[in-house]
């Protein structure tokens, strides 16, 4: 059984005192408060996370694009490499040439922050091409039917 006490004119059926009412709005206002804290930092490192990962496209493609022009030299090389990053939204911090290997650099800026991404490429290598005797033609009589399904062979329409 509980006894009610009279404590400054308001009346508590549990013994507690006037003065611990509101405690537990202001834990709720702190734990808000931390949460709102908390929120705003993960908000502020996807930000930065987004900025690095449009800079790195940026050095990428503008790595690529230097790299394939490497044989006009370093200026025309590195200025497609800038046209390229900008097309992307991106910026070139510096641009270079060593051998046929393109080495270039792009920044980012997400607020008081700034990240830098640098990306190498090389000329692009042409695939060779097999003889013509190592590959059958699909569809010639030499070729066995690999269909999955059972039964009689596809014919073809005319």
């Amino acid at each position: 059984m509980s006894r009610e006490h009279r404590v400054g004119g308001v009346w508590t059926g549990d013994g507690r005192s006037a003065g611990d009412r509101g405690a537990a709005t202001v834990w709720a206002v702190a734990v808000l408060a931390a949460l709102g804290v908390l929120f705003a930092g993960v908000l502020g490192y996807g930000q930065v996370v987004l900025a690095r990962h449009r800079a790195a496209q940026a050095a990428d493609l503008g790595a690529l694009a230097a790299a394939d022009t490497w044989a006009r030299g370093t200026v025309a090389a590195c200025g497609t490499a800038r046209r390229v990053a900008g097309a992307q939204g991106g910026r070139l911090a510096a641009c270079g040439l060593r051998g046929r290997y393109a080495d270039v650099a792009s920044v980012g800026t997400v607020g008081p922050w700034t990240v830098r991404v640098r990306a190498r490429a090389g000329p692009p290598v042409v695939a060779p091409v097999p003889p013509p005797d190592e590959y059958p033609v699909p569809g010639a009589a030499s070729e066995p039917d690999r269909s999955p399904w059972p039964g009689p062979p596809r014919q073809e329409r005319p």
